[in-house]
């Protein structure tokens, strides 16, 4: 099953993130099938970026949102999107 959930980058006490379509078997730091977007939460303001028909695409084909895409989705795009 594909997941939509966030990917950590960063350093140590300043991470940000990538939001990555990935098969939810998988290890956070592993390979994933798409970047669909970007979230930096230690900006002034914090910095979202989103593939929007992309993310379309990934939802429409069975993936499951996890819940804190799901906050960050609700917080920026104002998009409702069902968490696995």
């Amino acid at each position: 099953m594909v997941m939509i959930r966030f990917q950590r980058r960063g350093t140590k006490k300043t991470p940000h993130f990538r939001i990555v379509a990935t098969e939810r078997s998988r290890a956070q730091s592993s390979q994933v099938l798409e970047i669909v977007g970007t979230y930096d939460p230690k900006t002034e303001p914090p910095r979202f970026v989103l593939d929007e028909p992309r993310l379309v695409y990934w939802l429409s084909s069975g993936a499951k949102v996890s819940e804190s895409v799901q906050r960050v989705l609700k917080r920026f795009k104002k998009v409702s999107v069902k968490a696995a």
